[in-house]
């Protein structure tokens, strides 16, 4: 390997690492809200149920969680770990 080759190939992954993320983390559109009650009385502490959205794709809920680095969509979950769904998952 020429040896231009093997500085010029770190500096090309550094840059790639210091890409700009896309605004609003990646996160899905579309509209939110608190859960349903009968979502809140099954859903594990820990999970923040002010922003809940029900995905047709699954047939799930989500909220959004914000982390130290990025805000992602995760499923809200009862506290034996289950996804809540509204129907079974296919």
């Amino acid at each position: 390997m020429p040896r231009p080759l093997l500085i010029a190939s770190p500096l090309i992954l550094l840059a790639l690492a210091a890409c700009e993320p896309v605004p609003g983390g990646g996160a899905p559109s579309g509209p939110t809200s608190a859960a349903p009650e009968a979502v809140a009385a099954i859903a594990a502490p820990y999970q923040d149920l002010s922003r809940v959205r029900w995905r047709s794709e699954d047939g799930c809920y989500w909220y959004t969680h914000d982390g130290p680095v990025e805000t992602t969509e995760l499923p809200v979950r009862t506290s034996a770990g289950n996804p809540i769904c509204t129907r079974p998952r296919p």
